[in-house]
């Protein structure tokens, strides 16, 4: 019992700066974007957004993305100078379509917003 207590409450010895398990613990962890690039897959992330406070209506979005990435818009025949025109089209692209589904979206649920009804006479009505 007492034997089990002590390794218990032993401290261990550092480990040699040439080990293996200490080779192993200072490898750095690979980030979702050279996972992504080491497979050949395309990769895309937002990093950062941004809102002016003085004007809500201003606001800049940071983008992380890989070569992959690039050539599968180009494909799909996205083109510009640089790399980051190309993702700017492509994010412009999204953010535009998110606003055309939203306001899709309000017109189905709320059509009277947009009807007008205008009494003719006789039990006829107008609706534009």
């Amino acid at each position: 019992m007492f034997e089990y207590l002590k390794t218990k409450f032993t401290k261990v010895p550092p480990q040699q700066p040439g080990s293996v398990a200490a080779t192993k613990s200072k490898a750095p962890k690979k980030s979702a974007k050279e996972i992504a690039t080491e497979a050949g897959e395309p990769y895309v992330a937002v990093l950062g957004m941004d809102v002016d406070p003085e004007n809500l209506h201003q606001g800049s979005f940071e983008l992380d993305w890989n070569d992959k990435f690039v050539a599968n818009l180009i494909r799909a025949g996205y083109v510009g100078k640089t790399d980051a025109n190309i993702v700017d089209q492509w994010f412009q692209n999204v953010c535009r379509h998110v606003v055309m589904e939203t306001w899709e979206q309000e017109q189905a649920i709320n059509p009277q917003r947009w009807t007008r009804t205008r009494d003719l006479g006789d039990g006829r009505t107008e609706v534009s």
